[in-house]
C-alpha cells in the first residue's frame, strides 16, 4: 500500500528495506504530504507536530498544455496567500500555464463575473466571464470576445488567486 501511494514497485520498496539505507526521499515526501515534524518522522523523537499549527494546504497541481490538463503532482500552498475577504477554497487545484499559476476553486455553486476555468469545444482555458441577462455570458480573455448561453460552455472552476 505504501509503495502504491509513493508510485513505486513494491519490490523496490522491499529492496530498500533489506539494504537498510535511510529512505530520505520517502521521508521528505511524507513531511510534505502530512506536515509532520521531520525530526519526529525520521527518529521518533520530539513533537509529532510543531507548536505552531501548519498553515499550509497540499493541493493537486495540473499543467494546462494546448487546451488539455495534465497531472503534475502536488504543491503546498501557504493559506495566508488567500487574502480577506476571500475564503480558503474547499476543492482547490493549482493550474499552471506558460506564464501564470492559478488557484482554482472547483467546488462552486454560482457563476458570476470574474476569471474562470472553462472548457469550450473540448479545449480548456482560463477566460473572463461576464454575466448578461437570460442565462448568458460574455466570454473574453483570449482573442475576440463572444456571447453565448451558460449551457453552451462547461464552467469547471473559479480562479481565486493568480500568480504571475
Amino acid at each position: 500500500m505504501l509503495a502504491e501511494h509513493l508510485g513505486m514497485a513494491s519490490s523496490s520498496l522491499a529492496g530498500r528495506y533489506r539494504r537498510g539505507g535511510f529512505p530520505a526521499d520517502i521521508v521528505v515526501r511524507c513531511v510534505a504530504d502530512t506536515g509532520i515534524n521531520l525530526e519526529w518522522l525520521a527518529t521518533g523523537k520530539g513533537r509529532k507536530y510543531d507548536d505552531q499549527q501548519l498553515d499550509a494546504s497540499t493541493i493537486a497541481r495540473k499543467k494546462l498544455i494546448d487546451g488539455q490538463l495534465f497531472d503534475a503532482g502536488y504543491i503546498m500552498i501557504d493559506k495566508t496567500m488567500i487574502l480577506a475577504p476571500k475564503t480558503e477554497p474547499l476543492r482547490p487545484v493549482l493550474i499552471v500555464d506558460e506564464q501564470s499559476q492559478y488557484l482554482i476553486e472547483m467546488g462552486f455553486t454560482e457563476v458570476y463575473d470574474g476569471e474562470w476555468l472553462v472548457e469550450i469545444e473540448g479545449k480548456i482555458s482560463i477566460r473572463t466571464l461576464t454575466r448578461i441577462p437570460i442565462k448568458k455570458v460574455r466570454v473574453s480573455g483570449v482573442g475576440m470576445a463572444f456571447d453565448c448561453g451558460l449551457d453552451d460552455i462547461s464552467v469547471l472552476g473559479r480562479v481565486t488567486l493568480t500568480i504571475r
